[in-house]
């Protein structure tokens, strides 16, 4: 089991740190009121946050994730409109990411699972699963253990050219839950 690290402490950091601990895994977190004072003390470290939160918190801690896994979770959509990502098209948050953390194992995950499926673990009648891409198949590997330890399925969705793919889905399920037209509890599912 990795010892974790979570930036955030809304719905979704919640939901990841009750399946990590729930698996066994060592959990803290930080907190946007700690400012960049704070000591990333987990080998892994998931930022469960939105992404324009993102670039304030690699600004202040980019030396301390160096060498560590990193586990983004955004959809970077745009909010005012929600009708777009805001990432250069063909490419993801978490290639963005990865560019400016070139000594981080960066992964992409949790971003087309909702808080309420994480944290009962189902999306209706099947097992939530997390689908996680990344160029690192250790890093993926050791992700997807402490993930089933804790109740869940996950999926090696591929490297990190996959998480493109990903956040289209993200951005889609998100549009579908905002607009009324499936429930915050509900998702998509993956068929055993």
């Amino acid at each position: 089991m990795a010892n974790y690290t979570i930036f955030g402490t809304g719905n979704m950091a919640t939901a990841i740190g009750g399946v990590l601990e729930a698996g066994g895994a060592a959990v803290d977190h930080i907190s946007h009121d700690q400012g960049a004072g704070a000591t990333v003390a987990g080998d892994v470290v998931v930022l469960a946050v939105p992404y324009p939160a993102v670039a304030e918190i690699l600004g202040a801690y980019a030396d301390q994730l160096a060498g560590k896994t990193v586990v983004e979770i955004t959809n970077p959509l745009n909010f005012e409109t929600f009708d777009a990502l805001v990432v250069p098209e063909g490419s993801s948050a978490t290639a963005e990411i990865q560019r400016a953390l070139p000594d981080s194992a960066v992964l992409k995950a949790f971003n087309t699972n909702f808080a309420a499926t994480l944290a009962t673990g189902a999306v209706g009648n099947a097992t939530t699963t997390v689908l996680i891409a990344g160029d690192s198949g250790d890093a993926k590997a050791a992700l997807a253990a402490d993930v089933v330890a804790g109740g869940l399925r996950a999926i090696d969705a591929g490297s990190l050219k996959r998480a493109h793919e990903l956040e289209a889905l993200g951005f889609l399920q998100l549009t579908l839950a905002a607009s009324e037209k499936i429930a915050w509890t509900g998702g998509f599912a993956v068929a055993e």
